[in-house]
């Protein structure tokens, strides 16, 4: 079971340390982190996707609670929330194989925000289900020379009114 944790904290040094060390401590897993700073610039907010069992999960969520530096907690499922991850890869083209990336780009909805004489690099703002998809496409072409991720964003999605 997946579950996302949106962490609102003080914006000040030490305290992403402090969230990752109890993690660490209690041997719970960080699928995905992502920091930033939220429109109050003394606030941050700290994005974590973790899996476990639903008691594990629970677990989490009770000592996120105990830390001094938490302002605000909100969890969700998946399917509760809009997430986004950012990636950008960088791939290696030749005549050959220039057509099949960028209509895989096209496909993807990707876009090609550098490119020198034999390389490219594509971003994808999207799910991480979809940035996966895009790896797999490419690595079945193998023209994948590098890759960088963001953690995962996440919103719990807006209710109807």
């Amino acid at each position: 079971m997946k579950r996302l944790y949106s962490v609102l904290v003080e914006n000040r040094s030490g305290v992403l340390s402090k969230v990752s060390g109890l993690f660490s401590r209690r041997c719970f897993n960080i699928d995905s982190l992502a920091v930033g700073e939220t429109d109050d610039p003394n606030v941050s907010c700290i994005t974590i996707v973790s899996t476990g069992d639903e008691r594990t999960l629970n677990q989490i969520e009770k000592q996120l609670n105990k830390k001094i530096d938490v302002i605000k907690i909100k969890t969700f499922s998946e399917s509760e929330s809009t997430s986004r991850e950012l990636m950008l890869v960088k791939v290696k083209y030749t005549k050959s194989n220039r057509r099949e990336i960028m209509e895989i780009c096209e496909l993807m909805e990707a876009k090609i925000v550098d490119k020198s004489k034999n390389h490219m690099t594509i971003q994808i703002c999207d799910t991480p289900e979809q940035a996966n998809l895009l790896l797999q496409m490419f690595s079945s072409i193998q023209v994948v020379v590098e890759v960088a991720r963001t953690g995962t964003l996440a919103l719990q999605k807006c209710s109807i009114e």
